[in-house]
């Protein structure tokens, strides 16, 4: 089947206009039903997985990492060090992570991702690639080619090298 190569009127006439930061959130605003389809297929997967949104916070958080202790990783989920404690037994019991003690206290313990954590990540980025990429591909070439340049846009200029998005000051 031969494909149009053509850009969409919709997309064209938003290249005709400088984007300012307002204007763009409006853009992004009318992709509601693209959000909120890939919100769905999220949630609906972790249900099939029986995992948590704090708990796969967690494990996200705590890939990568060399020494994250409790309180560190409670931090970056934005709990309490109490109930990350628990989230994190939680993901132990399913052999997604495992505790260490710290040599030099021992009163510390520092999270690592086990394989199992990193192949579960691995099989959630999959699935979330592929249901993005299902709204991609029937785009016209010229649109897909619009979609790759932002997505590498954003990947060069708002990630950090450590895979973490760079966020704007508050004001």
């Amino acid at each position: 089947m031969d494909e149009p190569s053509a850009i969409s009127p919709a997309v064209e006439s938003a290249g005709e206009v400088l984007q300012n930061p307002r204007q763009l959130s409006d853009r992004v605003a009318m992709g509601k039903a693209i959000w909120r389809d890939l919100v769905i297929g999220f949630a609906a997967q972790l249900g099939e997985l029986k995992l948590g949104f704090t708990q796969l916070a967690a494990l996200y958080a705590a890939a990568g990492t060399a020494t994250l202790t409790i309180a560190d990783l409670a931090d970056m989920i934005g709990r309490s060090t109490s109930a990350t404690s628990r989230v994190v037994t939680a993901l132990e019991g399913r052999g997604l992570v495992k505790r260490h003690e710290e040599v030099a206290d021992r009163r510390q313990r520092t999270i690592e991702v086990t394989p199992q954590g990193d192949a579960l990540i691995g099989l959630i980025d999959r699935a979330r690639a592929d249901q993005f990429l299902a709204v991609v591909r029937p785009l016209p070439t010229a649109e897909r080619a619009l979609v790759a340049m932002g997505v590498a846009a954003l990947a060069n200029r708002a990630v950090t090298r450590r895979g973490r998005l760079i966020k704007a000051p508050r004001g």
